[in-house]
């Protein structure tokens, strides 16, 4: 008798989740090795509850439009999880004949992947991971599935930001990144240049400390000589002493609601300065976004779910799918299995050697440009 396989997201959606799920989902359907395959519907919550979706009843239509569709399909969850849900967990594997379990998702869904899978390590259950986060800041793996996309849509929208700055130069506007602690997605505004003076004029990432009278003399310096200035900021910003710049407005568990950081710099520069101010904050359209969805995240996120359905099926578990990059021009990357134990909450910040004060580095664009797909539509330049 075959057994049967499920696939549980958790965290934060990207604009590729439901990419692997695709590709996890086709891969177990096709290998002939598996009965039927489910999706928990809801996250951990939904999967304790016996909330599935059997995929085997899909058209293959519909399963053709998860790759051009956001956020996930079958729902997710931020469930705090004790011992003894991964006992539960372990026995509804087992009463329900599941020998395969594909967890896609960022640290805390690693953490957890890598307690299933002890929990189920003398049961036979093979448990692999998937690694998906906008946030990019899962360890050991070059880059994450959700980045690229990202990335490209913090690129193409502050590319057009800056368009209209230069075009009406009289104010400063603040875009607010998503990014607790890590500053990837704030980086990757870099990639918004076309020539030197472009927007972004300013980016802060959370890995450096923020100094607020740093912040309004360079503000001011552009300001003089420009006109428009754009200011890209991490939503995680804190000071010397490590206290956010803005209090949170709510905190449980991992999960922080920060209060508004680009309206508050913006107001500061007002208050401060005497300049007219703006903010701006995607929030999560930035993670949302089909219209700026990287095709090689797309492609790579397919792949990383295939990866994570083929090595449960050939007896690996507790471990991840990763990205390896071989080369950056032209970009080649491969998969590679990494233990779980060394990704369980290991967070990966923006290293130092990709930060130049209030900006980032050459190195860091190098790195970046490859995920974020084609190159982004040029914009004329007429005076």
């Amino acid at each position: 008798m075959k057994g049967n396989l499920v696939i549980i997201h958790g965290g934060g959606p990207t604009a590729v989740l439901n990419c692997s799920l695709y590709g996890a989902v086709t891969e177990a359907l096709d290998s002939g090795e598996v009965d039927r395959v489910y999706g928990a519907v809801g996250g951990t919550g939904g999967f304790l509850q016996g909330n599935l979706l059997e995929f085997n009843t899909v058209a293959r239509e519909e399963l053709e439009k998860l790759k051009r569709t956001p956020a996930t399909a079958i729902g997710t969850s931020r469930d705090a999880l004790e011992a003894e849900d991964y006992e539960r967990m372990a026995d509804i594997l087992a009463e329900k004949n599941i020998r395969y379990v594909l967890m896609n998702g960022g640290n805390g869904t690693m953490d957890a992947c890598g307690k299933l899978a002890a929990a189920c390590r003398e049961k036979g259950v093979r448990v692999m991971g998937i690694p998906k986060t906008m946030d990019n800041d899962i360890a050991v793996t070059d880059h994450c599935p959700g980045f690229g996309s990202v990335a490209r849509y913090m690129a193409g929208t502050v590319r057009e930001l800056g368009v209209d700055v230069r075009s009406l130069p009289i104010h400063v506007v603040v875009l607010e990144a998503l990014g607790r602690n890590a500053g990837w997605t704030t980086a990757a505004s870099a990639l918004a240049r076309e020539q030197g003076g472009d927007a972004p004029h300013l980016i802060y990432p959370p890995e450096r400390p923020f100094h607020e009278e740093e912040f309004l003399d360079e503000v001011k310096t552009l300001y003089d000589r420009l006109g428009g200035v754009v200011v890209v900021a991490s939503e995680g910003l804190h000071d010397e002493a490590g206290k956010p710049i803005v209090p949170p407005i709510f905190q449980t568990g991992r999960s922080t609601y920060f209060g508004d950081v680009s309206a508050h710099l913006a107001q500061m520069v007002v208050r401060r300065l005497g300049i007219k101010a703006r903010s701006e904050k995607p929030g999560i359209l930035a993670r949302a976004s089909i219209a700026w969805q990287s095709p090689v995240d797309a492609a790579e996120a397919e792949q990383a779910g295939r990866e994570a359905c083929r090595a449960a099926l050939a007896g690996e578990s507790g471990k991840m799918v990763g990205f390896r990059r071989l080369s950056s021009a032209p970009y080649r990357c491969e998969t590679f299995l990494i233990p779980i134990e060394e990704v369980m909450l290991g967070e990966r910040t923006l290293p130092a050697e990709y930060m130049n004060g209030s900006d980032v580095t050459d190195a860091f664009c190098d790195w970046c440009r490859p995920l974020i797909g084609p190159a982004l539509p040029e914009m004329a330049r007429l005076v």
